[in-house]
């Protein structure tokens, strides 16, 4: 299969969050299995090097139009990222700035244009350079309006009549709402009045994919039937629910290359399944390096974005009297202000058991996962999740509520204790978080030999990009049976 992937970031180029890392991930694994792929993303001006990867093409959108300020030029850069080719769309206009999305948690006003034109550029250069794709990719809001140009655009050319579409949600919070003034480059798709994608003269992009998009998909099954309820859809319930029947969850895989305790260089001491006392010297090394109190403490880690979509809320209700038990706890994130002055304040009256870094350090993210008991993850909503993968695969036993993602990848103990791999709560409640971690606390002292079992099966978990990859195909396929517009 031919597949054009457009993302509006990727890591090893460019990355914000876990979007990036699937940009990375998902078209290697398509490209090992024999795929025909090409990732594009827009050439932002913070990319190191851009200005060194090869120009494949030179064009203007809009070429044939008599109105000039439709007519937008632009160049193809290509580097290999991985085992597989990827485009950068080069259009200093609206790329060239000191970020991807915004400055000083300002987004940039016209995003709107930056990113519909993202996705113009990236058909009209598919076209014009030959590259026919089976399947157009679409990720997040930012390149919502993709599948829309494809079927509204395109609708007659010969060129994409065997073209399918999918989108995949990453997050379903963050939807580009803008004025539809914004999409004034591409005007097939300008003046759409369809109740479905706009309200007034606004359009959300989110939607744009969602009603246009051949398939839709979302990183987990859990995260899918969420989208399709009023608490959980983000407003969009009845969106995904008119599009019940082609809406379905893969989970992501882990790149596990980066995330393996047994050749993690970030640690000072490796270990495996077979060698777990090795993880409690580097729970004593992180301890001393921490100024702990070196021994054999329940430790809890977390490693998050400081917001309330992480259950942030939930925690620090209640952190101040589980700290007065006989346990410590080591916290890095940065985020809301606010609740970054509450955890700080919470980590000074309690000095002797907690720590808290402000600031995102990959090597200590790296040990928290390792020298960790238990990981901490009582997020509000989590589409997909990877810090409790990697829990898994480190041996530490993530404490997870019951949603999207971690639904899906977290075994609770309490509920099937042959199989159990961490412990899961229900209720976006501060008390019920509470009683989890006392959960845990209490099998943690009074059964030693049943916590060695609980991390050997967190251990023994895999989540492989070659399983999810294959999930992808047949979610592809189904795509190309969908019939022409």
């Amino acid at each position: 299969m031919k597949i054009l992937f457009l993302a509006s970031e990727a890591a090893g180029l460019i990355k914000s969050g876990g979007l990036a890392d699937v940009a990375k991930a998902l078209p290697s694994q398509l490209k090992k299995d024999g795929h025909d792929v090409r990732l594009c993303i827009p050439c932002y001006g913070t990319i190191p090097g851009w200005d060194k990867f090869e120009v494949v093409y030179e064009g203007v959108l809009n070429d044939g139009s008599s109105q000039e300020q439709l007519r937008v030029p632009y160049k193809v850069r290509k580097t290999v990222l991985a085992n597989f080719e990827c485009w950068l769309i080069d259009c200093p206009r609206f790329f060239d700035r000191t970020s991807m999305y915004g400055d000083n948690n300002q987004a940039y006003w016209d995003n709107g244009t930056r990113f519909s034109f993202f996705s113009a550029a990236a058909i009209d250069a598919a076209r014009k350079t030959g590259f026919r794709p089976d399947i157009l990719h679409c990720n997040d809001w930012h390149t919502g309006t993709a599948p829309m140009i494809l079927r509204l655009k395109y609708q007659k050319d010969p060129f994409f009549e065997n073209t399918r579409s999918v989108l995949t949600v990453h997050n379903g919070a963050f939807q580009g709402v803008f004025d539809a003034g914004q999409l004034y480059l591409i005007p097939e798709i300008q003046h759409v009045q369809n109740g479905m994608i706009s309200q007034g003269s606004y359009v959300n992009f989110l939607k744009c994919g969602v009603f246009y998009a051949d398939k839709i998909n979302t990183v987990s099954p859990g995260y899918a039937y969420e989208l399709t309820t009023y608490l959980g859809g983000h407003g969009m319930a009845g969106n995904y629910l008119a599009r019940r029947m082609d809406l379905s969850g893969i989970v992501n895989g882990c790149d596990y290359s980066d995330w393996d305790p047994s050749t993690d260089k970030t640690l000072r001491i490796c270990y495996s399944v077979d060698s777990m006392e090795d993880k409690v010297l580097g729970k004593y090394l992180l301890q001393r390096k921490l100024n702990l109190e070196m021994g054999d403490t329940p430790l809890y880690g977390m490693v998050a974005r400081l917001t309330d979509q992480k259950g942030i809320g939930l925690l620090l209700p209640i952190l101040d009297r589980f700290l007065e038990h006989k346990v410590q706890v080591i916290i890095e994130g940065t985020g809301d202000p606010n609740l970054q002055r509450q955890m700080e304040g919470i980590a000074a009256r309690h000095k002797d058991k907690m720590v808290f870094s402000p600031v995102y350090d990959n090597v200590l993210a790296h040990q928290i996962e390792a020298a960790s008991d238990f990981f901490l993850m009582p997020s509000i909503f989590e589409p997909c999740g990877l810090n409790q993968i990697y829990s898994l695969a480190y041996g530490t036993l993530p404490i997870v509520r019951a949603v999207g993602g971690l639904r899906d990848t977290v075994v609770d103990y309490d509920r099937d204790r042959e199989n159990g791999d961490g412990f899961v709560f229900n209720e976006p409640s501060s008390e019920e978080l509470l009683s989890c971690l006392r959960r845990t606390l209490i099998l943690y002292l009074e059964d030693p030999s049943e916590m060695r079992r609980l991390k050997r099966n967190a251990m023994s978990k895999r989540f492989l990009w070659k399983d999810s990859c294959r999930k992808y195909e047949e979610l592809y396929e189904e795509a190309l049976k969908k019939p022409k517009w």
